[in-house]
């Protein structure tokens, strides 16, 4: 009897755990079901300091506040042109002398468009030179261009020229106007590259446009736009048309002038330059004080690149500085003892990477004020003190 009762209970022990075997498979199977049915939850944008939700940038407030202080310029200018087919044909100029006096000149009328900035209540609009001066840049002081000043709320003016800096590419213009809306200067100084701004002008004759952007680089040089360079770079839609508007910070304060684009096709490409807000403003003092920027000067001295040979055999190391090509006998440079062959390594302690920027600290310099120049000769390291002039001697 003991042992039918261990047979049995065997049997019932085994169709217990066949049981729990069949219950588990069953929950697991309605676990699976439940995983692949329930629906997935969207990724969640997380900002990258991790506060929640990344949201994509407003500026409409900032565009409301700064788009009617931009203005459109037009000018017109009679100037003239060559009739002869040789005009730039050397060949021709050789045996017969200037194709003008042979063929003679004819009249045209050049009309230029761009965009300006209003940047006082009482009417100063800052825009480009080449958007006054047209193409060639110059401005003739016998007949200068009639400049129309068409603003944000439809009012046309005619506008006086204050003055023009073709070294920076700048004009400051003045129209019969008060309690304008003005774009207030910010401090071009402060900029970060990546940090948004937004360009203001009138591509393409489509007034008050705004496009976004980022600052793409800072103190950008040897550009080939103009004698004074330190642009800042951004990739915000700059187009004909854009010259002399407005590029602003996410704060809507005035952080430079709109300039030029660097295209293949004549068009947008990303890579647009403005004049910082620090030197238009500056350049603003001067036209407004003097109607000329007054700069400093050491006199004519041609600065060339300095390639890393010419540094081994110059004796310079680290292929920094700014070679002295060539100089006039009454340089002010040539007078303190500046010599050609020289490589100028420093300006005032700030050390010379190249030509631009020695260029630029020469001009900022104060007129009347002594430069210590550190120059390298044969190896030899030579500190000089050089009198900066007026660029006007």
């Amino acid at each position: 009897m003991s042992g039918r009762r261990l047979i049995l209970a065997l049997i019932l022990l085994g169709c217990g755990f066949a049981a729990g075997l069949v219950i588990t498979a069953r929950l697991r199977q309605t676990t699976e079901v439940r995983a692949q049915n329930r629906p997935t939850a969207p990724p969640q944008v997380v900002a990258p300091n991790g506060a929640g939700a990344a949201a994509l940038p407003d500026f409409s407030r900032v565009a409301e506040r700064t788009v009617p202080a931009v203005a459109n310029i037009s000018s017109l200018q009679v100037v003239r042109r060559p009739n002869s087919p040789f005009a730039n044909d050397p060949f021709f100029q050789f045996f017969f002398g200037n194709p003008d006096d042979v063929y003679g000149q004819r009249r045209d009328v050049e009309r230029s468009l761009g965009s300006g900035v209003v940047v006082s209540p009482d009417g100063l609009v800052l825009t480009n030179n080449h958007v006054v001066a047209g193409e060639s840049g110059r401005l003739s002081l016998r007949q200068l261009p009639a400049v129309t000043v068409a603003l944000g709320d439809a009012r046309e003016m005619e506008a006086r020229i204050v003055g023009v800096d073709p070294a920076t590419d700048l004009a400051l213009l003045k129209i019969p106007a008060s309690s304008l809306p003005t774009v207030p200067w910010g401090d071009s100084s402060r900029l970060r590259v990546a940090e948004w701004v937004l360009a203001i002008g009138n591509p393409f004759q489509l007034n008050q446009t705004v496009t976004l952007g980022i600052v793409s680089a800072l103190g950008r040089t040897n550009v080939g736009i103009s004698a004074y360079e330190d642009f800042i770079q951004t990739d915000a839609a700059i187009n004909p048309g854009n010259s002399g508007g407005a590029l602003v910070n996410t704060r809507g304060e005035l952080v430079g002038i709109n300039t030029a684009i660097f295209s293949q096709s004549g068009g947008y490409q990303g890579i647009g330059f403005a004049v910082p807000s620090n030197l238009a403003r500056r350049v603003v003092d001067d036209l407004t004080r003097y109607g000329e920027v007054r700069r400093g000067s050491i006199g004519y001295v041609e600065i060339a690149p300095l390639s890393t040979l010419m540094a081994e055999q110059l004796g310079v190391t680290g292929a920094r500085g700014a070679l002295v090509q060539a100089m006039r006998r009454d340089a002010a440079a040539y007078t303190a003892g500046l010599r050609p062959g020289d490589v100028i390594v420093s300006f005032n302690g700030a050390a010379i990477t190249d030509g631009g920027q020695l260029s630029r600290l020469i001009q900022d310099a104060r007129i009347g004020s002594t430069a210590a120049i550190g120059v390298m000769r044969e190896g030899r390291r030579l500190d000089l003190k050089v009198p900066i002039v007026s660029s006007a001697n």
